[in-house]
């Protein structure tokens, strides 16, 4: 038999090498990971808005229980919630009873509470006045900073501050006039109770108890016709048009929101949200139950309408809303998907991808709305980072862009 030649055995040899080299070609291939496919986003600037969203209830701002000023068999009542009234309608009548006599202690009592009653209304007064005297104020300033605005002289925003404090300003003339109509009418009620039980009324006369304001009655507290000892809460009434809003917020929020802060009224039962300002931060917090039982500092935080009532006359006390109170705000700021960051040890990071391979970058974070996250140095407008890495994504992993 004859051997095979060495051009045969060259031949076999290479097919062998061949044979060995494309099969741990295939096994180290088999073993090469497949690149991990995330989402990315581009580091851009643009327009990053901070805020506290929280729910909060509608309130009538000025309102005022009328109750019975003396003892007395009270009529039925022809009111509900509801209905309109004007200032000086009669709301509810009173045939008082029999006086009992006077001693000095009870005619000393009566009258402490006609002169009580008569420093109330100079306190109220003197209220309207300063009141005014802001308003006129606030006005002014507002006018000032609207000229510099036009003349280059002054950033927009501050203007509309001027003009936002003009407005609170006017409301809150609006309700210092409201408690003097109040302390008007509680003299006169305090004076006619004087007379009443001194025995000076005329018999069978009956005393009307009428609306300090014109506006709504808001609760009716007593309906039916019976004695009604004084003090006795008949009717709450107040004006609807004038509207706030009271949210609760945590407490560390509350001291990030200044005064004026712009607001969105959202989720109200309109198409549009409703734009607003913080008037007041209440300086008292409270203690609240979380949804999930934990006690929490809360603090009131007060809202006026900006948009006319047009826009919300369908909105009435205790409704339930939510607002979006600004409370940092940047026109120019480098920003990421908030999603993109995460701890690195004592440091926030986040991956850039690079030649299609994921780098961990130590990253300087500034102010964020829970959505995007500004970024104060690390990285540079243009770079691409992984917006939702997973547990997948390391430090020089391959990735690929689903």
């Amino acid at each position: 038999m004859a051997k095979p030649s060495g051009s045969r055995k060259w031949f076999r040899w290479v097919v062998i090498s061949l044979a060995v080299v494309a099969v741990v070609g295939l096994i180290a291939v088999a073993w090469i990971p497949n690149p991990v496919e995330v989402e990315l986003s581009e580091v851009h600037r643009g327009l990053l808005v901070v805020t506290v969203n929280e729910d909060g209830r509608t309130r009538v701002k000025d309102r005022f229980i009328v109750s019975a000023p003396i003892t007395g068999n009270l009529a039925r009542l022809d009111l509900e919630a509801g209905d309109a009234i004007e200032e000086g309608q009669v709301l509810a009548r009173l045939v008082p009873l029999p006086p009992p006599l006077l001693d000095s202690r009870t005619r000393a009592e009566a009258r402490a509470r006609v002169d009580a009653a008569m420093a109330a209304r100079h306190q109220a007064q003197a209220a309207v006045n300063r009141s005014r005297f802001q308003r006129d104020f606030a006005k002014q300033e507002a006018e000032r900073a609207l000229a510099v605005v036009q003349q280059g002289g002054l950033a927009r925003s501050d203007a509309d501050r001027a003009v936002s404090n003009y407005g609170s300003s006017k409301e809150e003339l609006r309700s210092a006039e409201f408690g003097a109509r109040v302390a008007d009418h509680q003299l006169k009620l305090a004076q006619t109770a004087l007379i009443q039980l001194s025995g000076q009324g005329e018999e069978g006369e009956q005393l009307e108890i009428i609306s300090p304001v014109a506006g709504q009655v808001l609760k009716v507290f007593q309906e039916s016709e019976g004695v009604a000892p004084g003090g006795t809460a008949i009717l709450e009434v107040g004006d609807p048009a004038a509207l706030e809003v009271v949210v609760d917020v945590l407490s560390q929020d509350a001291t990030r929101i200044p005064a004026g802060a712009a607001t969105l009224i959202e989720r109200w039962g309109g198409k549009n949200p409703l734009r607003g300002h913080v008037r007041v931060v209440e300086p008292s917090a409270f203690t609240k139950l979380s949804a999930l039982g934990v006690e929490e500092q809360r603090v009131n935080v007060i809202i006026d309408m900006d948009d006319d009532r047009e826009h919300w006359a369908s909105l009435g006390d205790g409704y339930r809303v939510e607002a979006r109170i600004s409370v940092w705000r940047g026109e120019d700021v480098l920003k990421v998907p908030a999603s993109a960051v995460f701890r690195s040890d004592e440091s926030w990071a986040t991956f850039v991808v690079e030649e299609e391979t994921a780098v961990v970058r130590i990253v300087e974070l500034g102010e964020t709305n829970g959505l995007e996250t500004e970024v104060l140095s690390g990285l540079e407008e243009g770079d691409t980072v992984i917006a939702y890495p997973s547990d997948s994504v390391r430090d020089g992993v391959s990735v690929e862009s689903r």
